[in-house]
């Protein structure tokens, strides 16, 4: 068993958007809302990490190619006491950029916790409202 052989596979261009939800204290979300996040700016700080997930998919996931990624963005959405993370992946290549998608969200969604966990904790330490939920593939294309 090994890396799927994709050497007589044709390159197209290849799209996939991933998105998950956090959910948190409204509480937290109004301090985001008023950037007075201590670690900074929490959406552009998962946009980054976000990104460099994405380019390194091959070294986390053990079957993934390493693929030339040609296109990452991001979008956050807040409403009530949750953030929703939309990621989309393009790449000119000979297979699918959905695991990369799922990293992008993934590693965003957990650097968002990161950021807000001394907010989230209760008094034993806990994180009794915060969870990372709905993680999916919304969309993948393959074009010609």
């Amino acid at each position: 068993m090994g890396m799927v052989d994709i050497s007589e596979k044709k390159e197209v261009l290849r799209t996939a958007r991933a998105r998950g939800t956090i959910v948190l204290r409204s509480e937290t979300v109004d301090v985001i809302k008023r950037g007075d996040i201590k670690k900074g700016d929490v959406f552009e700080t998962a946009k980054i990490a976000g990104m460099l997930a994405v380019k390194n998919t091959p070294n986390i996931i053990p079957h993934c190619h390493t693929i030339p990624i040609e296109g990452v963005s991001f979008n956050f959405h807040l409403q009530g006491n949750r953030i929703y993370v939309e990621c989309e992946v393009r790449a000119h290549y000979k297979t699918g950029v959905e695991m990369e998608a799922l990293t992008g969200v993934s590693v965003a969604l957990l650097t968002i916790w990161d950021m807000v966990k001394y907010l989230e904790k209760d008094e034993n330490g806990q994180y009794p409202m915060t969870q990372i939920k709905d993680i999916e593939v919304v969309e993948k294309i393959k074009g010609e």
